[in-house]
């Protein structure tokens, strides 16, 4: 059994993979700190999980998700993220994720997540369990952010959290232009006429960084 860790912080994934051991004690484990480096693990080796933190430097881990299920579609991917659960797991599970944790859960909770996605399962945790019935109660989207795709979803967070269109296009590696068709397609969307009213919102619903 191969588990790849992918967290940009090391004691994350050391952490991770101390836990995972001692249930795991066969298993193999990698690291990979970014986006460029877990989808060249991914692409080069042969893994049974993939454990993925969206939070990573340059490409997030939502285009990293996107990579991995286009092109190793079979590889159950777990999300452990500092976000809560209201939002980025139903996001990402519509997404093709097989789980999603925060890391604020408990040891038991990651064994248990492995276990049921190595088994071809999803892993719902009580909380997202939660939110999803919620969403499937009213029938979809209800959220003005929640009818964004992916990418502005992106642009949206990195707006509201202070980030310059310039800053954000740097980090991205996208135009300037660019970022700007998003912006704008983001304030049209949801109803906005500039960033203030955007980041207000954001932070009403705990969406900025």
């Amino acid at each position: 059994m191969r588990i790849l860790v992918a967290d940009d912080h090391a004691v994350v994934r050391r952490g991770v993979i101390q836990i995972l051991t001692r249930d795991f004690a066969h298993a193999e484990f990698g690291e990979a700190c970014n986006a460029q480096e877990t989808l060249a693990r991914i692409w080069d080796e042969n893994w049974d999980v993939l454990i993925l933190d969206i939070s990573l430097p340059g490409r997030s881990g939502l285009e990293v998700l996107h990579d991995v299920k286009r092109t190793v579609p079979q590889l159950p991917i777990l999300v452990l993220s500092m976000h809560p659960e209201d939002q980025f797991a139903v996001r990402l599970m519509k997404s093709g994720a097989a789980g999603y944790l925060t890391k604020e859960s408990a040891p038991e909770e990651l064994v248990e997540a492995v276990k049921k996605v190595l088994s071809g399962r999803p892993y719902i945790s009580p909380a997202l369990g939660e939110i999803m019935a919620a969403y499937l109660a009213r029938g979809g989207p209800q959220s003005l952010h929640e009818q964004l795709s992916d990418r502005e979803y992106q642009i949206l967070r990195l707006i509201a959290s202070g980030k310059t269109v310039g800053t954000i296009a740097r980090s991205l590696s996208l135009s300037v232009k660019t970022i700007s068709t998003y912006r704008k397609r983001v304030l049209e969307k949801m109803g906005f006429k500039n960033n203030a009213e955007l980041t207000h919102y954001a932070i009403q619903n705990r969406l900025a960084e």
